[in-house]
């Protein structure tokens, strides 16, 4: 293909499109078919089309209007095909017919074109005139095409093309996700009293032309919960008057998002139209979103897989707002009481053990894609993001318990709290660990070390403070080292300088160091600050660590109850503490291959 030829061919596709996007444009613009149509999911890609090679469109009765993306045609037959298909669900033409599918169809067909053309919407896509008479009721018009032999005249007013059906009725190659049904019917009601009434303001002078009642439209279920959100519920009211509420099926169908989604960083929220929610439920998935947002689960992935963490946090918030009775929990939404009083951290890890199970689910935005939708800032306040929802969430939750406006978990209020203060480095988290284990020894005054400190009266012997031998004994933890040729060398000074240090610092005078890659070496009992300067990386590969837990639990001179602290890269077997308390010292980033019982810290270089 020459270069002039792919460029016309560019073009064309591209007007092509322009005239799509222009009929869409005008069918969303008329008060009568854009509550319709933001319930509706309009596809126009080459992959999941189903419409004939010669129609332009086909609708389902889920609500699905799939467009014919090789079909050339301008802006208002497009919005005369689409509001033909949007008109079969609004006048509910999917009934299922014994008799014939093929009159059934010509009859709605006929019937939608005939109040189109009354309407004078668009411009119509065939050439044909319709036939004189047609009634106004779908049945009669059935009834009477079933008794005639010759139906030709019937023919051709359809948006799928010769001879081809624009109601699919057989969903069995359906392969979107399935939605509850919509009240077509009702929607169809309130929209046409949304055109009188425009229609009348027409004709008083107070507008010049057919346009959307503003107030109509902000009255949709996803606007009345922002609303309630801000009046009624305190927590997340600073929440929801900061974010835009975005409703557009064209949007969530480029984002690939089945229900709803969130971005923190650009504060919106995209809700799509064509998945049904009552206002309830709506309530319900709004308010999930605002907490992804204001416990800041976009930062607090760090180092977790994304989706995996998207999973572990839509658990933790739903299980939230169950107990919280925010609207009501849509059926299949992520919740599982085996992780009631779990924090996001706790079920990532269970989860990432069991990935190929966990990646199946969906969040609100549909399988494998997470609804924490990352971006840049463009928060214009007069604090930084990070500020901002700290702010929001501590003056709500202060407001929310002062008025006494419902119950809050006791998980989520610390999660609140927790975000009040900036996070505790890993070093500062192992110390504390250490504090938990050793407590201050008690110092006496002993002759044995005379004090040096009276320099006026040298010739008098005062005592000094020591520490007595025997609050040392048993006063040790024990060191599994992977030492295998994966560890990073300054990894392993970093976690070795930190235990000398706060070793030294609590008293603690040797730990018994184990070795171990592909075997356990038993070092025996180290001075802290000695264990650097002694570790050689073996270059042996994968890490077998259970060996070395073994050692030290069956020691005859090893405390039972001493701590273990296991520094290991994550590629490593499973271990078994046999109920020892312990810890793991891993690498930023790295992951354990099992569900770690105790505490884990992530060193930061």
């Amino acid at each position: 293909m020459s270069k002039q030829s792919r460029k016309k061919k560019k073009e064309t596709t591209d007007v092509a499109t322009e005239q799509f996007s222009a009929g869409y444009q005008m069918l969303g613009n008329h008060p009568l078919f854009n509550p319709l149509l933001r319930n509706a999911a309009v596809i126009r890609r080459e992959e999941n089309t189903r419409c004939p090679q010669n129609g332009l469109a086909i609708v389902d009765k889920e609500g699905y209007i799939y467009a014919n993306p090789k079909k050339r045609a301008d802006s208002a037959e497009w919005a005369r095909a689409l509001a033909h298909c949007l008109l079969h669900l609004g006048m509910g033409h999917f009934k299922e017919h014994d008799t014939s599918q093929r009159e059934w169809n010509m009859a709605c067909d006929c019937i939608v074109e005939k109040f189109l053309t009354e309407l004078k919407f668009a411009k119509p896509f065939y050439d044909a005139d319709l036939p004189p008479n047609i009634p106004n009721e779908e049945q009669r018009l059935f009834k009477s095409l079933c008794g005639l032999d010759d139906k030709s005249e019937y023919e051709g007013f359809g948006t799928a093309g010769p001879a081809a059906f624009d109601m699919l009725f057989d969903l069995s190659q359906h392969d979107h996700w399935r939605r509850k049904p919509a009240q077509w019917e009702k929607l169809f009601a309130s929209s046409l009293a949304s055109a009188v009434r425009s229609a009348v303001r027409v004709a008083a002078g107070e507008l010049s032309s057919l346009t959307i009642d503003v107030d109509e439209l902000i009255n949709t279920n996803a606007f009345r919960a922002k609303r309630w959100f801000i009046s009624s519920y305190p927590l997340l009211g600073a929440i929801a008057s900061g974010f835009k509420v975005i409703e557009d099926s064209i949007i969530c169908q480029r984002m690939e998002i089945s229900i709803a989604a969130v971005s923190p960083s650009l504060q919106e929220i995209y809700i799509n139209p064509a998945y049904p929610l009552d206002e309830m439920e709506m309530r319900f998935v709004i308010a999930h979103e605002y907490l992804h947002a204001a416990l800041r689960h976009d930062e607090r992935k760090d180092w977790r897989d994304a989706y995996l963490w998207n999973v572990a946090c839509d658990f933790v918030i739903n299980m939230w707002l169950s107990e919280m009775r925010v609207g009501e929990r849509p059926e299949g939404l992520l919740y599982d009481a085996q992780f009631k009083g779990m924090n996001a951290e706790g079920i990532y890890d269970r989860i990432v053990t069991d990935m190929r199970t966990y990646r199946k689910l969906a969040t609100l935005r549909g399988v494998g894609l997470g609804d924490i939708i990352p971006g840049e800032d463009r928060y214009t306040g007069d604090t930084d993001l990070d500020a901002f929802y700290r702010k929001a969430l501590s003056q709500g939750l202060t407001y929310h318990q002062e008025q006494e406006r419902g119950y809050l978990p006791e998980g989520l209020v610390e999660e609140i709290r927790a975000l009040m203060h900036p996070p505790i480095p890993w070093d500062v988290e192992l110390a504390h660990w250490f504090d938990d284990h050793f407590t201050p020894i008690e110092k006496i005054r002993s002759y044995a070390r005379p004090s040096r400190r009276q320099s006026s009266t040298p010739d008098i012997p005062r005592p000094n403070w020591v520490v007595s031998q025997l609050s040392l004994d048993g006063r040790t933890f024990g060191v599994v080292l992977d030492t295998s040729g994966s560890m990073d060398r300054s990894v392993l000074a970093s976690a070795l300088g930190a235990i000398a240090s706060y070793s030294y610092a609590k008293d603690v005078p040797a730990a018994r160091v184990v070795f171990c890659d592909a075997e356990a070496y038993d070092n025996g009992y180290m001075k802290p600050e000695d264990i650097a300067g002694e570790v050689k990386v073996k270059g042996r590969g994968g890490t077998i660590l259970q060996p070395g837990i073994d050692l030290l639990d069956r020691a005859e001179d090893f405390p039972k109850d001493a701590p273990i602290l296991v520094i290991t890269d994550g590629y490593c077997d499973k271990v078994v503490m046999y109920g020892r308390d312990h810890a793991f010292l891993i690498p930023h980033g790295a992951t354990l291959p099992f569900e770690p019982k105790g505490k884990v810290f992530r060193m930061k270089n």
